[in-house]
């Protein structure tokens, strides 16, 4: 036999129910803001010229454009634009030792 729903059951059905519809409203505004138009940052090859633009680009670029990617979303984009001369090399050697970490991490040999 079905037992009607109480009171309560009916108040609790109705608050998760707005709750979704908040959430829905939220992500439809998130869809529908436009994004600010910034162009990416240069590739960056370690030049001490270069430094202080490359670095005013991406925060630029990721505070106008990848406002809901994490900190670590925006590191590896940001690192997706360094290339080339020692800055590459730099890169490199500190995506190895981040990588040795996650596989000590894992309890696995690098």
């Amino acid at each position: 036999m079905l037992v009607p729903p109480t009171m309560e059951d009916l108040l609790h059905f109705m608050a998760q129910q707005s709750e979704t519809i908040r959430t829905l409203q939220q992500q439809l505004i998130a869809q529908n803001t436009p994004k600010a138009e910034v162009i990416a940052p240069p590739k960056f090859d370690g030049s001490k010229k270069a430094v202080v633009g490359f670095v005013n680009a991406c925060y630029l670029y990721t505070e106008a454009r990848l406002g809901e990617v994490d900190d670590k979303g925006k590191i590896s984009w940001v690192l997706s634009y360094v290339q080339g001369g020692v800055a590459e090399v730099w890169k490199d050697n500190v995506l190895d030792e981040i990588k040795k970490r996650i596989m000590i991490c894992l309890g696995q040999a690098f």
